[in-house]
């Protein structure tokens, strides 16, 4: 039976996966609310005159996610503590959701300001949450509660594109209310992230970084761990990792790029961070619609494949609860990798092989039971990527990296995602454009690439303690080295049977009169 620490554990970081919804579903909202015609109107746009602007728009918020991931995140979550880094997040993400929704009218400066500041909430509550969760969840199930994380992604998704369904059916009847029905629906979950967030435990490793306060770390321990002997356990293991840190690293960022070990693990994030932009998941979630439209002309029809897509989602990455504490990081990420590339590798080879017809509008498009297969190939494509690529890379990149940096480094690498994805939109649209279907080719090559990089370069983390994984990268054992600072040897198993002939050498002095 499960007791009520396991599940309270699993709770507490259910409440700090809940961020995620945020970044899901903001990736969401901007798209819908550019298909109102209400709110170009609104902000007196023109898709094609201001199409310069209103991907400026949508550049607004990725500048303000990177500039809070690389330098406001990791400080306010190591300074303040992780809940804090959260709360702050949603606080400021609330703040934006009534800039854009209540704009004034033909004042685009609000919404873009809104969109700037969104940017900032996220990417401070996207460093903290994560490094939260991996830092209060057991070894052996840390993979298991970081796959809600990219959930969570999913359901912020499902929740944006199923609000823009219904919006967009009822538009003649919402007037304006179509577009800002669905941007002030952002407000929702990070409302109750803030309610929660008090209420439950701070990391007991940020305790004992920021604080040295071991008995606050140890009262937080005990609200998720089974037994004393594990608090003890857990707690040792932490200060001794924390003294070797703060002796031989130094615990200031500088550790980032000066110790060999942690840069290694840096550049190794920075890769799959950038890989899983490049996979194609980043461009099907911005231009999913541009290639839906070659097939449909009914904006319905495809605002309900996008809403099935997003509820697919969820579903889909579920599947690494069960496959990422079983076979393994390395696992997903090969598996994965190699199922996208063949998906993307099927797509244009369809697209290439069936007959053009005539469209609607008198342009070139595809019959839809070709639309169909493409549509079924695209959600097989987020079979693979979401429990591997999508789940398994905020996993691997939470726990790798020492107490010390982790903080800045989560955010850090998190925020490489909106640097790749940011710089690649500038040259997909045209890629499409010229090529059409055919550009998928180069997602299928930068998978296969992925699976072989993964293959030699990406150590297995797999319910390795947060403390040792060091070693994996060619690092010093921390517990080791900072136990032997502490002059605690071997102190660190609890039961270990240096204490027991201690005890009993102890017993006979005293037995001796010594």
């Amino acid at each position: 039976m499960v007791s009520k620490t396991r599940i309270y554990n699993w709770y507490i970081a259910l409440v700090a996966a809940m961020c995620m919804v945020l970044y899901g579903y903001d990736a969401s909202v901007f798209n819908a609310a550019q298909g109102s015609d209400n709110w170009l109107e609104w902000f007196d746009l023109d898709t094609k005159r201001d199409a310069n602007l209103i991907g400026l728009i949508n550049t607004a918020y990725t500048i303000g996610a990177i500039v809070a991931g690389w330098f406001l995140g990791g400080p306010t979550a190591d300074y303040f503590g992780r809940r804090v880094g959260m709360g702050i997040g949603c606080i400021l993400t609330i703040i934006a959701t009534f800039m854009q929704a209540f704009a004034p009218y033909h004042n685009l400066g609000c919404f873009i300001g809104g969109r700037v500041l969104i940017g900032v909430g996220q990417g401070m509550a996207l460093t903290a949450g994560p490094v939260y969760i991996g830092e209060v969840a057991p070894p052996e199930i840390r993979g298991q509660i970081m796959t809600f994380w990219q959930m969570f992604y999913s359901v912020g998704s499902f929740i944006a594109y199923w609000i823009a369904y219904a919006c967009n059916a009822n538009k003649a009847k919402l007037g304006n209310w179509d577009w800002r029905m669905v941007v002030i629906f952002q407000i929702l979950v990070p409302l109750i992230v803030i309610i929660l967030l008090p209420f439950q435990p701070e990391s007991p490793r940020w305790w004992i970084k920021r604080h040295g306060n071991v008995e606050e770390a140890k009262k937080a321990l005990r609200q998720i761990r089974g037994s004393e002997a594990e608090v003890d356990f857990e707690v040792l293991a932490i200060r001794e990792a924390i003294e070797f840190e703060n002796e031989a690293v130094g615990g200031s960022y500088r550790a980032l790029f000066r110790d060999p070990s942690v840069r290694r693990r840096l550049y190794l994030a920075f890769v799959l961070n950038v890989g899983q932009q490049l996979s194609g998941q980043g461009t099907l979630n911005s231009y999913s619609s541009a290639i839906y439209k070659t097939i449909w002309t009914s904006t319905e029809t495809i605002n309900l494949i996008n809403a099935l897509n997003a509820t697919c989602g969820i579903l889909f990455t579920l599947n690494a609860v069960w496959t990422a504490d079983r076979f393994g990081r390395r696992w997903l990420f090969i598996v994965g990798a190699v199922g996208m590339g063949v998906c993307m590798m099927i797509v244009p080879i369809v697209g290439m092989t069936t007959p053009d017809v005539l469209g609607a509008k008198g342009t070139a498009t595809k019959t839809q039971p070709v639309g169909i297969a493409i549509v079924f190939l695209l959600f097989l494509f987020i079979f693979f990527y979401k429990p591997s690529w999508g789940a398994t890379t905020w996993i691997w990149t939470s726990e790798v990296f020492s107490v010390n940096v982790r903080a800045q480094a989560v955010g850090m690498c998190s925020q490489m995602q909106n640097v790749a994805n940011t710089i690649f939109q500038q040259f997909f649209p045209i890629f499409l454009a010229n090529t059409g279907l055919k550009c998928l080719f180069f997602f299928m090559a930068t998978n296969f690439l992925l699976a072989v990089f993964v293959w030699f370069c990406i150590p297995e983390t797999m319910k390795v303690p947060l403390e040792e994984i060091d070693t994996l990268f060619g690092g010093q054992n921390h517990v080791e080295k900072g136990e032997q600072m502490l002059n605690a040897a071997d102190a660190h198993h609890v039961h270990g049977e240096k204490n027991s002939v201690e005890v009993q050498q102890s017993e006979n002095r005293r037995e001796l009169g010594v």
